[in-house]
């Protein structure tokens, strides 16, 4: 069947979608880990006031750490970590 839809495409769609695959598969995990690094930083800066660390962003961050409170125990440990900073969270 994925063949019959593959071959469904003409060849010219078919190429270019080989090309694009050809110019972006280098850069797969190279963007990848700027995005990472990028959500690191964000979650560093939604949760510094709550760690000790004076943040002029804290008034617009903090309506926000209900929502990225579920993604705080997977950020921690890649942080390094081992246990929950905060005694109110209880994630670990």
């Amino acid at each position: 069947m994925p063949d019959r839809l593959k071959d469904s495409q003409p060849w010219w769609q078919r190429f270019v979608a080989g090309l694009n695959e050809f110019y972006h598969a280098p850069y797969r995990q190279t963007m990848a880990r700027a995005a990472r690094d990028e959500e690191d930083f964000f979650m560093l800066l939604m949760f510094a006031e709550s760690l000790g660390i004076d943040n002029p962003a804290s008034f617009y961050t903090l309506e926000l750490q209900p929502l990225f409170l579920e993604n705080f125990h997977e950020w921690h440990t890649r942080m390094g970590m081992d246990r929950c900073p905060f005694d109110h969270v209880g994630c670990c």
